[in-house]
């Protein structure tokens, strides 16, 4: 039935409970689960500033994605030790563009989403990224209530 799963995360609590949902569905019949995140684009002068006043051992691991790709890394855990196979994209741009992207080239069957994101700094803004997801898909659409 679902070969494909994707699921969008943002690191949050509300995201990673949205994630567990997907690792539940994927473990359950046999899916791949396809993580996604996406970043907003960080001036090269605004990386220049904090790798200058950053720690010299650690100045090589400031880069925009650094954050996505925690958020990632964290989420593949849980599905790796739930035993789903899992893949990341740390994607630059718009969190539901990259959502709907991976769904397109992975030929996604399911996205699974939480309603709710976090608002400020993370990327999900309340209810824009599972509303546009939802009217955009190329595959059915599963949004969890989180909150």
């Amino acid at each position: 039935m679902f070969g494909s799963i994707v699921v969008g995360t943002d690191g949050s609590g509300t995201a990673t409970q949205a994630v567990r949902e997907a690792v539940d569905m994927a473990k359950a019949v046999g899916a791949t689960l396809e993580l996604v995140s996406a970043y907003a684009p960080v001036s090269e002068q605004r990386l220049r500033a904090e790798r200058r006043d950053a720690p010299e051992d650690v100045q090589w691991a400031i880069h925009p994605r650094q954050e996505v790709e925690n958020s990632l890394s964290d989420a593949a855990d849980i599905a790796r030790e739930a035993g789903v196979k899992v893949n990341t994209y740390a994607r630059q741009g718009d969190p539901a563009d990259a959502i709907l992207d991976v769904a397109e080239e992975q030929k996604a069957d399911l996205v699974i989403l939480g309603n709710k994101g976090m608002t400020g700094a993370k990327r999900f803004l309340l209810g824009s990224v599972p509303d546009k997801v939802s009217h955009h898909a190329p595959c059915s659409v599963l949004i969890v209530r989180t909150t």
